[in-house]
């Protein structure tokens, strides 16, 4: 049997991030696009298909890359998890180039219902690519979002950490991505309101710059004019960095070593490689 052709360290990776960012957009732009220009489906919906999003892109990337996804990932991972830091640029352009061709595929393929539910291309389907304060409509500021996405990508930070430890309880029989899934889903409905959970600076500039390239004239801007695109990119990457120590000084430090655990607790299995995901 002929054996797959196989691409050698970081040109693998590296198609894989991209691969996996473009599935979770394809997911996650696409229901939006779904229910703000076609009016099928609502916020439950979008909180799921952006879970399912993420759940698929991690199963496709997983085994050659780790399946990162998301530049405040990447980051936090080289931070406190020993990534290596000369593949922290090549990941981060993987990621932001599969959230531009995914968003690009969106565009394409939602041309009629975008322009038909606003023909002008404005700030009322801006949000179907790209995140905004309050959602576009709620009283929320530039630094209520900040706040907001240093919040959420924390939380999401923490809870990936969490559930891709070896030495802790990390999901069996392969489940870590639905698992991370499940959390995405949980943002989402938690914390949703004050920025759009990008909780992801790719997620949010890819699109947003494909929706410029493609008539959206005031992309970088939000509901007031201010120019908002920095925000869902810097705050997450604060975000991201603090979940992961808080997850070390909080959790991490007390796990129990590889010895044989005290009687009365929870035996943790070895050797499973696919809960190794997001560990870099």
């Amino acid at each position: 049997m002929a054996q797959r052709p196989k691409i050698p360290g970081i040109a693998g990776e590296f198609l894989a991030e991209f691969a996996g960012t473009m599935i979770l957009i394809l997911f996650g732009v696409g229901v939006v696009a779904q229910v703000v220009a076609a009016g099928i489906g609502d916020h439950d919906s979008i909180a799921w298909a952006w879970g399912l999003g993420v759940t698929f892109g991690v199963y496709v990337a997983a085994r050659i890359s780790g399946a990162h996804l998301n530049p405040a990932v990447t980051i936090a991972l080289a931070v406190f998890k020993g990534f290596a830091w000369k593949k922290v640029a090549p990941y981060i352009v993987a990621q932001f180039l599969g959230a531009f061709v995914a968003a690009l595929l969106v565009r394409w393929n939602y041309t009629e219902a975008l322009h038909a539910a606003d023909p002008g291309l404005t700030i009322k389907t801006q949000g179907v690519f790209s995140t905004l304060p309050g959602n576009g409509t709620l009283p929320f500021d530039e630094w209520g979002a900040f706040r907001d996405q240093i919040i959420g990508t924390a939380i999401l930070l923490f809870l990936i950490l969490a559930v891709t430890d070896v030495l802790s309880t990390p999901p069996q029989a392969n489940l870590a991505p639905f698992i991370i899934g499940l959390i995405v889903v949980g943002i989402g409905m938690a914390w949703g309101t004050a920025a759009g959970y990008a909780i992801n600076p790719a997620r949010d500039f890819g699109p947003r710059l494909a929706s410029y390239l493609t008539g959206y004239e005031d992309a970088f801007r939000d509901q007031t004019g201010y120019l908002y695109f920095w925000v869902p990119i810097v705050a997450p990457i604060i975000g991201g960095i603090i979940g992961a120590g808080l997850y070390k000084v909080l959790v991490g430090r007390f796990l129990p070593s590889e010895e044989p655990p005290e009687p009365g607790r929870i035996p943790t299995p070895r050797g499973d490689e696919n809960v190794e995901a997001h560990r870099g």
